[in-house]
């Protein structure tokens, strides 16, 4: 079959066509790639083979520069694209840019700017508050539906699907333990995400409001924050996150842009406070917010979840405009996550502390049982979402290696 005739109902169609950076055996150049079917398109050297005005675009080592074009460009590219893999005769003339993709290198497609992760399910917050507030009279915490909690993460350890993940070490305490003593986390966990990608900038002292939401983000990718869960709880109080999360955080290779998940969108869960202005998405009809995303969990080759994105009650136009509402500026390539994504379900939970109630009740897998992860536990996320005709847009998937620290 020739490499543009992709098999009907493949989730990466021309319907679909997200974006990476790959480079060739033997070559260190990286250049933007456009996935079709199981090849990848050099996308900067099909431009300058067309004399495409995107070639600037395109022919470069990072999403960067197509993420801070804009909208208007976004859309002109992607028609283009479109037209280069339809067209027969813009086929011919690129036919020697399609490549295999098992034969290429797939590299972190943009650089990252700011990292900020979100707590966006409610049935993951719930969950979490009967695990460890299990007496209270209300499982979530009382700001939780007023505002997307989130914290700011670090960029610098960012990393794409394929990139082994260490054991970290750090300090850590449990309730019985007279004083905290260091070594490898004993509880390691997964977080099933969605991560979104700021394409245009805004400048620090003003707002995003809700309905520009698709003017400044490009895309979204699966992440995998990783989070050592006993590192976490011994220091967390009272600031947050900070050294259980910030050893890995994993990206799939390949941003969807929005454009291609048109069919997709959903309203979000029924709001059940008043929310103030910045937050209200109570009438807009043009920017619903949510997204049916189908995410799916494995660890070692066997699926242990299957958590839905359309439940999440806090979306990711809320998300954007609470992170600058104080006035913090977006960078072109800023990433935030929704928070790990969970069902109502027992099967639909994106955690490991979710899976097992923190390690209470042991998951039963073909190599053995698991409460946390083991050394040399491999997980992968993958997702789809629904698309033109019936068809599927096909997310990828993020994969990392669990090793220990030598």
């Amino acid at each position: 079959m020739p490499p543009f005739d992709v098999p009907e109902g493949d989730p990466f169609g021309p319907h679909n066509l997200p974006y990476g950076v790959f480079s060739l055996p033997g070559s260190a150049d990286r250049t933007v790639g456009v996935r079709l079917g199981d090849h990848v398109l050099d996308a900067g050297a099909a431009a300058a083979a067309l004399g495409s005005p995107y070639v600037s675009l395109l022919a470069r080592p990072s999403l960067n520069p197509l993420l801070a074009a804009g909208r208007t460009a976004w859309s002109d590219v992607r028609r283009a694209l479109t037209a280069w893999v339809t067209v027969p005769s813009h086929q011919e003339a690129i036919a020697g840019f399609l490549h295999p993709l098992s034969g290429v290198t797939l590299h972190l497609p943009f650089e990252v700017a700011d990292y900020v992760d979100f707590y966006a399910s409610e049935h993951h917050a719930r969950n979490v508050g009967r695990i460890f507030r299990p007496d209270a009279a209300d499982s979530l915490t009382p700001n939780w539906k007023h505002l997307p909690i989130g914290y700011h993460g670090r960029s610098g350890t960012v990393v794409v699907s394929g990139t082994d993940v260490v054991r970290p070490s750090g300090q850590r305490k449990a309730p019985a333990d007279p004083a905290p003593v260091f070594g490898p986390s004993i509880r390691l966990d997964i977080e099933a995400e969605i991560g979104f990608v700021v394409g245009v900038p805004s400048p620090m002292g003003q707002t995003v409001a809700l309905a520009d939401f698709r003017e400044h983000v490009f895309g979204l990718c699966l992440l995998n924050d990783w989070s050592a869960r006993d590192i976490q709880a011994w220091e967390y109080v009272p600031l947050g996150p900070f050294l259980g999360k910030s050893f890995a955080t994993s990206v799939s290779a390949w941003i969807t842009p929005l454009d291609a998940l048109e069919e997709a969108r959903v309203t979000p869960p029924g709001r059940t406070h008043t929310l103030l202005e910045y937050l209200d998405d109570s009438g807009s009809d043009d920017e619903p917010g949510g997204y049916d995303l189908r995410l799916s969990v494995a660890i070692n080759g066997h699926v242990v979840s299957e958590p839905p994105f359309s439940t999440m009650y806090w979306t990711a136009a809320q998300q954007l405009a609470h992170m600058t509402v104080n006035g913090a500026s977006l960078r072109t390539g800023d990433l935030y996550g929704s928070g790990t994504v969970s069902g109502p379900s027992a099967r639909e939970r994106g955690s490991l502390l979710e899976l097992t109630w923190n390690g209470n009740e042991p998951l039963e897998l073909p190599d053995g049982k698991r409460t946390f992860l083991e050394d040399g536990d491999e997980v992968t996320l993958s997702a789809w979402a629904p698309g033109p005709d019936g068809m599927r847009v096909g997310l990828g998937e993020v994969t990392g290696h669990l090793v220990s620290r030598d």
